[in-house]
């Protein structure tokens, strides 16, 4: 059946429904990765938002039962060119169409996302909204420009209670901002013992847990709606060895003292060139963020940049001058993209040893 993609600023395109048959509405943001369509779509970090698939092709592998960063996705709905009929891998055992018809999430096909990626990166993100055929356009249009996006999208995605990921090795607490699975799989593969708890949780129950490390994950949103967990990132700080990726990177940044600034149109993708500046290394990345910590806004900070954008050189990690903290804009974990950085999570086990070899010192 017909489904219409309506853009706030007036633009109607017409392609077809698949997935979930319900109306949608969210903030429109495009992503470039080839691969990695189920990871993408079962990131949180999506959460409120409609996702623009630029690769033309897309559900031509299917959805395996490994691959998904989350059990719920919570994503507004999804945009393809051409969505493959007929899936080939051994591993699949789901259709595309099935899945979000699973998770109640709407898509369109037969959309010229290349052309709407154009627009997005011309204008800027844009409010969309998903409608059926036989919808009054110029009502809907009205709807949606009246309709204000949701901001607390963190509290809809963390966890509500903590939870184990048991191991043998280092005790890890991991702040849940909207957790992607490979993050607790790669920490899992160094033999750690994880605890996952809310994003509210306060600094004392998280002290009184004995991690040996605590890590900040990434989520979606707008870090500045977050500013009751800074002094807790402030406190636990100060006696345990920490690590932030993406919203955590930005989180931990405000907490000492930089500032942060939306983009245009946001990081989103798995080739994204990063480039370390002890080294000069350049790797390839995977990103999905719309806010960046403020460059200029470091210097009257504690924290050294360590890492940089190569197209538009932005902030892309940091670390502490004093104590052992540090934060990465880029996700090491991939899922989908390059695993150029996975290294970064055994600099993170060394950042716990060194620091339990000096306090025992």
């Amino acid at each position: 059946m017909k489904r219409f993609l309506l853009l706030e600023d007036g633009t109607v395109l017409e392609g077809k429904a698949f997935g979930s048959l319900k109306p949608t509405t969210g903030e429109l943001v495009f992503t470039t990765c080839m691969t990695g369509y189920q990871e993408t779509i079962t990131d949180q970090s999506f959460n409120g938002q409609i996702v623009v698939f630029t690769y033309p092709l897309i559900g031509n592998v299917g959805i395996n039962r490994d691959d998904s960063e989350s059990i719920q996705p919570s994503c507004k709905g999804v945009v393809v060119n051409e969505l493959a009929r007929r899936p080939s891998n051994w591993r699949h055992h789901l259709l595309l169409d099935d899945f979000l018809k699973q998770r109640g999430i709407p898509g369109i096909a037969e959309i010229d996302t290349r052309a709407l990626t154009k627009r997005i990166r011309t204008n800027g993100t844009l409010k969309a909204t998903f409608i059926n055929e036989g919808v009054d356009l110029e009502h809907a249009l009205d709807q949606l420009r009246a309709t204000v996006l949701p901001t607390q999208t963190v509290a809809e995605v963390s966890t509500k209670t903590a939870y184990p990921s048991p191991g043998i090795g280092k005790k890890i607490v991991v702040m849940d901002f909207g957790l992607k699975h490979s993050i607790l799989r790669e920490l899992n593969k160094r033999q750690c013992d994880i605890t996952v708890v809310p994003y509210h949780t306060s600094a004392e129950e998280i002290a009184s847990m004995g991690p040996d490390g605590i890590l900040l994950s990434n989520g979606p949103g707008n870090p500045a709606a977050l500013s009751t967990v800074l002094p807790v990132i402030q406190t636990l700080q100060q006696h345990f060895p920490m690590f932030g990726i993406c919203l955590g990177h930005q989180l931990l940044c405000l907490a000492n003292g930089a500032k942060t600034e939306p983009l245009s149109f946001g990081h989103r993708g798995g080739n994204h060139p990063v480039r370390e500046i002890a080294t000069g290394d350049v790797r390839f990345t995977s990103q999905n963020h719309q806010y960046v910590v403020a460059k200029d806004s470091l210097r009257e900070t504690p924290l050294l940049l360590t890492y940089e954008h190569l197209n538009d050189g932005s902030v892309e990690g940091v670390k502490h001058q004093e104590l052992p903290v540090f934060s990465v804009q880029f996700h090491p974990d991939a899922a989908p993209g390059p695993h150029d950085t996975l290294t970064i999570f055994d600099d993170f086990m060394s950042l716990i040893e060194s620091w339990k070899e000096q306090t025992n010192a």
